[in-house]
């Protein structure tokens, strides 16, 4: 059971941690500024489970226990987690606090070329571990004490548990996750069912923000009131962004590549984007040399790791398994699948999902199942970091994320 339990200046937090100031209240959490008793300062997050529902109090338990780790995540372009715990009945986690505020704050705008470019190496982490944001826009890039850029707000990344504020604490529908003005056609409207996201979700919603940090206004149009987000999402979907007003910015083709409506022709990754940028500070060039360039045969053999669902955290060493191919799919007594995916709360992995064989030493990844009859495909696709992977298959690299469904798996050497 759940106490209500609200904190004022001065308070002592689970005997840790004394409030300073409160930071700010959301639907279902409180913020503090909090010290320890050597006098660091800390942001405190909260959930209020005494205004939530029981019947969701297990998965948005579970989706704070996401938002934790992956703030984990070693990264200076995300917020850091630093430590969890439950004060009457509530769990709250310790992050890193960042004094300066958001990108809606002008003064925080001086230099918006380093700045934009520590977004991407920020969503750059997340995706190379698996994770999409699914919110970025300025109120969640915090800017610490050495002016640099964080990505904070993690609690819909990847795509766990992401229907979770389809409903309110009540239980009953509600609207999208997210912010319609960031929105890429394909998260407004799934078109297969809400299946999948996938890191140009994040693509797009950086083209809207560095949009908007430019001139001012979202490039899709006015987002006021219910009768302009009609209009908005319709020239969303149909690519119709008010290009003149930044026709002679360098950042223009940043823009014009990320915002394009089908996510199959936009910039692919963080990468593409960081290179369309017509200068580059010493910061990315130093991130940029450090990508993994290993090759896809190594001696010691590969697994695959869970990186989002239900599952996280669990190997697969695909030399141990002793055959090919190997079978993937949705755990169900009626399918032996030699890697077995739960999938509890939803059902967008198909029991026969997809297929990882041997071709002259290389991994090839296929999307589906041999059957009795005939070759049969997923029901909404498998991908490896943005690209749809077909049923001729896709080689495997060192490092791809393979998305199927809500899950996320990266392919790694064993060390």
């Amino acid at each position: 059971m759940a106490d209500r339990c609200s904190f004022s200046v001065g308070d002592l937090i689970d005997n840790k941690y004394r409030v300073v100031k409160p930071l700010g209240e959301g639907a279902f959490g409180l913020v503090y500024l909090v010290q320890d008793q050597q006098g660091k300062k800390y942001a405190l997050k909260m959930l209020k489970f005494w205004e939530v529902h029981p019947e969701i109090r297990n998965k948005l338990e579970m989706r704070f226990e996401m938002e934790y780790q992956t703030g984990l995540i070693n990264s200076p372009y995300l917020v850091q987690s630093y430590g969890r715990g439950w004060v009457s009945g509530n769990p709250y986690m310790i992050m890193e606090f960042c004094p300066n505020g958001d990108l809606n704050k002008p003064s925080n705008l001086k230099n918006l070329d380093i700045l934009a470019k520590q977004v991407l190496l920020g969503l750059k982490a997340l995706h190379e571990n698996g994770k999409v944001h699914r919110d970025l826009k300025p109120e969640n890039v915090l800017v610490k004490e050495d002016g640099s850029a964080a990505l904070s707000d993690f609690g819909i990344s990847g795509d766990r548990n992401k229907r979770l504020t389809e409903r309110n604490i009540m239980g009953k529908p509600t609207q999208l996750m997210g912010t319609y003005g960031y929105m890429p056609p394909e998260q407004v409207n799934p078109p297969t069912g809400d299946a999948t996201v996938l890191p140009t979700t994040d693509i797009f919603s950086f083209g809207v923000m560095l949009y908007l940090l430019l001139t001012g206004e979202l490039p899709f149009g006015k987002l006021t009131n219910q009768n302009e987000l009609v209009y908005y999402i319709k020239n969303v979907k149909e690519g119709k962004w008010n290009a003149s007003a930044v026709q002679n910015s360098k950042y223009f083709n940043v823009i014009s590549r990320c915002l394009e409506p089908d996510y199959k022709r936009r910039a692919q990754s963080v990468d593409e984007v960081i290179k369309l940028f017509q200068t580059t500070s010493e910061i990315v060039d130093k991130e940029l040399s450090t990508k993994n360039t290993t090759s896809i045969k190594e001696p010691q053999g590969y697994l695959l790791r869970v990186m989002q669902g239900e599952d996280y955290g669990t190997t697969y060493n695909l030399s141990k398994i002793g055959h090919y191919p190997i079978t993937i799919g949705r755990q169900d007594i009626s399918v032996k699948n030699d890697i077995p995916i739960r999938e509890t709360q939803s059902t967008y992995i198909s029991r026969r999902h997809c297929t990882i064989d041997m071709d002259s030493g290389h991994y090839l990844l296929k999307d589906g199942q041999k059957t009795s009859f005939s070759w049969q495909r997923s029901t909404n696709g498998t991908y490896v970091n943005s690209a749809e992977v077909s049923d001729k298959g896709y080689y495997l690299v060192s490092g791809d994320i393979i998305t199927i469904g809500d899950v996320k798996i990266r392919f790694e050497p064993i060390k």
